[in-house]
């Protein structure tokens, strides 16, 4: 354990980090809110004083719209039909909830919503039928591949009268994909009868259409949902009450918090203009990154959080919350602990029967590699996300081959002989810091495209590794102007003099001053950049790494 001073450095520093850089972010949103509002049209309500809110979030934007309109209200259908169901029909709940989600689906997306998803379940579960984990996978990634068809769009695009019924629409049947799939694959590797008997189609409808986690996941594998709906615990009446009201309590905080970032910090708007998120400060830039990722993080707490809250009411275990991204500093840590659900999802039903770990490092890196392939596959597919699939890869693989170097018992012997537990902590906080730069690149990659990737990459790692190379121009300007005037300097083994004769009065010539200030300055301009560079790492990078400490 390190010292709890060096402890409470760390913690202050990486508030300091955070507090100071969200500020720049704030003062370049006040700055720039008029152009801002022309581009984008922020949103002005009263819910923070009259502060315009960036409404740049599409997905943001799209859950708080269809929330309001009906998702509250179904879901809250949903928790009274199954505290009824509880009390009155026990036996029967599973078959109510089914009943239900299908009525939910109909509300929401109509007929042709509920018939392409009964379409996808009928599909996977007669191609299960014949038990082959390659028919299975192929069934499932045509399925896949049909949402991303143009002509197919442009017909469901004819179902409905606006964009976000036809993306709701799109978005249910991505994440229903993932539950036919995990129901296809694991009625293949059941054996006995006996198993295979909860393998049934009703069981499977009943899997597919639970309501709670029907249009944004999260994501639960078939054999934990079977084994918690057939194995219901009631529930006192003070103890549902208590889950209610602490849930409610932390959902409505989260929700606040991230309507308050979109009222202070116009992080989406800034990057979605170009031109801006190039001219602001590096102190802004690395405050954007933060924001950006803490925002994710924040929005998905309320995302994810009212299903999970749901599934408790009805005695199911859900996912684990995401972990915050200031605490991450590793890309194994971000793919296991942020979104649990897909991440156990990918391990089970891809990484495994690839062939995993167990075939020595060509096969783990082929399984990995297919690993987050089919990842941004589901996501879309676009070329960004191709992008953030192999930095996740490269990162993963990185990670996974200096753990291995550093478990060798010649670098174990090694780092107990000359360092001590303290050091090690501070070393490994130290190598952390390059795996957390990369991860929150890969991060601002998925979140905001390739260009503002690309702006990172330009702006906080190529300029700063020039500004580190600035910072010993200050030692070698006598050789530079030395060589360029060698009639006035000779050079020995003590380095270069000023010839006999030559000096002071030749050296105040006009040409070779004016080279001394212009190298002078750009020395100084290189210290200066080289400061505002380590103010956006430490932003990006180093506070997050605190924690492993």
């Amino acid at each position: 354990m390190l010292p709890r001073w060096e402890l409470s450095l760390y913690l202050l520093a990486s508030l300091g980090f955070h507090f100071y850089s969200f500020y720049e972010v704030y003062k370049v949103s006040r700055e720039h809110e008029e152009e801002l509002d022309q581009e984008f049209e922020l949103e002005t309500d009263a819910l923070f004083g009259g502060l315009k809110k960036d409404p740049t979030d599409f997905e943001w934007s799209f859950w708080m719209e269809w929330g309001k309109q009906r998702l509250v209200w179904l879901l809250l259908g949903h928790m009274a039909v199954s505290q009824m169901a509880m009390l009155l029909a026990r036996k029967h709940r599973p078959c109510i909830l089914m009943v239900y989600g299908i009525w939910a689906c109909w509300c929401v997306l109509g007929a042709p919503g509920v018939a392409m998803v009964f379409l996808h379940t009928i599909i996977s579960f007669c191609v299960a039928q014949f038990r082959s984990l390659l028919l299975s996978w192929l069934c499932s990634l045509l399925l896949l591949s049909t949402l991303r068809l143009q002509s197919v769009e442009e017909v469901k695009r004819r179902w409905y009268q606006t964009e976000n019924e036809y993306y709701l629409l799109q978005f249910t049947l991505t994440v229903r994909c993932l539950y036919c799939t995990s129901f296809s694959l694991e009625s293949c590797w059941q054996q006995a009868p006996t198993e295979r008997a909860s393998y049934s189609f009703p069981w499977m409808l009943t899997y597919v259409f639970y309501y709670p986690v029907f249009h944004n996941g999260p994501i639960l594998s078939f054999p934990e949902f079977i084994k918690q709906m057939q194995q219901q615990e009631h529930c006192s009446l003070k103890s549902t009450v208590c889950i209610l009201a602490v849930g409610l309590g932390r959902l409505l905080c989260w929700w606040w918090l991230a309507e308050l970032m979109a009222h202070l910090m116009y992080m989406h708007a800034i990057y979605s203009s170009t031109p801006l998120l190039g001219a602001v400060s590096c102190w802004t830039l690395g405050g954007l990154a933060l924001a950006q990722v803490l925002f994710f993080y924040v929005k998905y707490l309320v995302l994810f959080g009212i299903p999970a809250l749901l599934m408790r009411l009805d005695g199911l275990k859900p996912p684990p919350l995401p972990r915050c991204v200031s605490t991450m500093f590793s890309f194994r840590g971000m793919w296991r602990y942020f979104d649990v659900g897909l991440h156990n999802f990918l391990i089970r039903y891809v990484y495994i029967p690839v062939g995993g770990s167990q075939h020595g490092l060509l096969g783990t890196l082929f399984s990995t590699a297919m690993t987050f392939a089919f990842v941004s596959y589901w996501h879309g597919g676009y070329d960004y996300l191709w992008c953030w699939a192999a930095l996740n890869w490269l990162g993963v693989t990185a990670e996974n081959g200096v753990r291995r170097l550093v478990e060798t018992s010649y670098v174990q012997d090694g780092l107990v002989r000359f360092l001590s537990p303290q050091a090690r902590r501070r070393c490994h906080a130290a190598l952390a810091s390059c795996s957390t730069s990369l991860l929150i690149l890969s991060n601002l990659v998925f979140l905001g495209g390739n260009q503002v990737g690309k702006t990172y990459w330009d702006r906080i790692f190529i300029h700063g590794i020039m500004c580190l190379s600035f910072l010993g121009l200050h030692k070698k300007i006598p050789t530079w102007v030395a060589l360029k005037n060698r009639r006035l300097f000779s050079h020995s083994s003590g380095g270069w003099k000023p010839k006999s004769g030559c000096w002071p009065s030749k050296f105040f010539q006009r040409p070779l001053r004016e080279e001394l200030v212009q190298a002078s300055l750009l020395a100084s301009s290189g210290c200066r950049q080289f400061l505002a560079f380590l103010a956006a790492y430490g932003c990006i990078c180093l506070s997050p790494v605190f924690s492993c400490v």
